[in-house]
């Protein structure tokens, strides 16, 4: 590998999260140059820092692509990140680079810069583009170290994925039964068909979220491209009274609003009430084209327009929701879910409508959400010594999923940085319990799922609240264990910012899930691979009777 290599930095289109974020970023190339001048080799950014703007992030899809056309094809290349980024800003230039490509991301949960990394890693596998990855908190580490060396070597970096097996049949014996339901609601599905509600694709910039309609339809899933101009102009349709049945619908559950009276700052009772606007107008709309799931992009394009669409996301997931009433007056999709998929992320469409098809089969919860794979750390203490994820997304996470359902939620404005309109949150801390995990990403012009288990494990209320801290106090949050997959494990395998979770009641009765949906995907054509120790228990990590402090009197 030639002694210099090319460092370019992808980031938000949004100019107050680039101007916010930039010293992170500055940070985290510090500690990379550093590291690379240890080891011979002098990093070179692609491109300047914009006096201007605050920031010296690729901020737009032609800016990438000038910037790209002025670096060697053939030079070793990083793309660094410590904050969210839109792959659209680098991709174009990616695709035509044949130097080594190395994305690395700093270990840190102050701004999503692990979630962009893993959306990028997912959006070259999907593109078919080879690339190495790596992550550390200060690129100091032997196992950081260790990889940086092996990558200015080799050009390449291979990580440990032992953890993942191709899924082969029946995965228990005594779970036959279960299999084979899994598979007849896969052959149900395939021959039924299904709609899948897109309101507008390509959310910030994630190649990775859309789904070629071939593959789609080898599965059984058709696209009904919705517009989110029409959302907004079917939510200017909801009369008042309605939004506020809604928001008394709530209070009565027990949510608390945190709210205020500067729109800019703080929530306002109005920013609530049109995003129960949207709420209702996104289930009429479901209703109205007959889809199974729907997915609403909003970072791009309502955000100037209206409130944030968490609010409605997080009650579309619960089956426990405010009614919704039809032109005659019935209940719209009464005591059902309607699956959401967050910033129109089709892969975890087809995921979450194959995970509601097969709980709803075992006559389980069937809520499900995505969280953003945001950060995580070791801790030991509270019947725990072991690393704990942090899975943590805008606040489109259903109650169900929360510690004292909707009376452990509260509804606080998302941060200006990123929705200057405003509009609420739901958030809560997900409750200690079983889960069943899951991807489903695009690799080699096919669909793939990745599956395994784990539990959402309960953490003094300091420990939850500095972690809140150290991301988004804002957000819903989950604290998790993997079963049989370490942390950087996980990383190298890991195809998407997004990770999809549901709960079962007991280990018993997530092995069942987990053998029916393994089934029902493979049946729908998607190759399915297991992860970890599917075998392993939430009392093996954490005793049955700690109790989160939240839920005790």
């Amino acid at each position: 590998m030639t002694r210099d290599i090319c460092l370019v930095a992808s980031g938000d289109s949004r100019l107050p999260a680039n101007r916010v974020c930039w010293p992170a970023q500055e940070q985290l190339e510090a500690k990379v140059v550093a590291a690379f001048a240890d080891l011979g080799h002098r990093v070179v950014r692609g491109h300047p820092v914009d006096p201007a703007k605050g920031h010296g992030f690729l901020d737009g899809q032609a800016m990438g692509i000038e910037v790209f056309r002025r670096i060697d094809p053939d030079a070793p290349l990083i793309v660094a990140e410590a904050v969210w980024q839109f792959t659209s800003h680098v991709l174009p230039g990616l695709t035509k680079h044949r130097g080594p490509i190395l994305t690395l991301a700093n270990w840190s949960g102050q701004w999503p810069g692990l979630v962009g990394l893993l959306n990028l890693n997912g959006s070259l596998t999907k593109a078919g583009i080879p690339y190495s990855t790596i992550w550390s908190e200060d690129f100091e580490d032997e196992f950081a170290g260790a990889a940086l060396r092996e990558w200015v070597t080799h050009g390449r970096i291979a990580h440990d994925v032992s953890h993942v097996r191709r899924y082969d049949g029946c995965i228990w014996p005594d779970q036959a039964t279960a299999a084979a339901r899994g598979a007849r609601l896969g052959a149900d599905l395939r021959r039924q068909q299904a709609v899948l509600g897109v309101f507008d694709e390509g959310c910030m910039g994630m190649y990775n979220a859309i789904v070629p309609d071939h593959l789609l339809h080898a599965v059984g899933l058709f696209k009904e491209r919705l517009s989110q101009a029409a959302l907004y102009a079917a939510m200017l349709g909801v009369e008042e009274e309605t939004a506020r049945r809604h928001l008394t619908w709530l209070r009565g559950r027990g949510v608390t609003f945190n709210l205020g009276t500067d729109p800019d700052t703080e929530l306002t009772e109005a920013q609530v009430l049109e995003g129960l606007k949207m709420y209702d107008a996104a289930v009429r709309m479901a209703a109205e084209y007959g889809c199974a799931a729907i997915g609403i992009q909003y970072q791009l394009g309502l955000k100037d327009v209206c409130v944030a669409s968490d609010l409605a996301e997080g009650l579309l997931n619960n089956p426990d929701r405010p009614p919704v009433h039809g032109p005659d007056s019935t209940i719209l999709f009464e005591g059902l879910a309607v699956p959401h998929f967050n910033e129109a992320d089709e892969c975890a469409g087809i995921d979450a409508l194959i995970t509601n098809r097969v709980w709803a089969d075992l006559q389980l919860d069937p809520s499900t959400t995505l969280h953003d794979v945001r950060w995580g750390e070791h801790y030991a203490g509270h019947g725990l010594d072991e690393f704990v994820w942090l899975f943590e997304i805008s606040g489109a996470a259903p109650a169900s999923h929360f510690i004292g359902g909707y009376r452990g939620a509260t509804a606080e404005r998302q941060p200006p940085m990123f929705f200057p309109r405003g509009g609420a949150t739901l958030k809560g801390v997900s409750r200690p319990g079983e889960i069943v995990w899951s991807r489903i990403y695009v690799e080699g012009q096919a669909l793939h799922m990745d599956l395994g288990s784990g539990g959402a494990v309960a953490l003094p209320t300091e420990e939850t609240e500095r972690r809140w801290q150290a991301t988004t106090p804002q957000w819903p949050i989950m604290h998790a264990v993997l079963y049989g997959v370490s942390r950087n494990q996980f990383m190298a395998a890991h195809k998407a910012n997004h990770i999809q979770v549901a709960y079962a009641p007991d280990a018993a009765q997530a092995r069942r899930a987990l053998e029916m949906k393994a089934a029902m995907a493979n049946e729908m054509g998607i190759h399915v691979s297991l992860c970890g120790d599917l075998d392993d228990s939430l009392d093996r990590h954490q005793a049955a009777a700690v109790e989160p402090e939240e839920s005790r009197a």
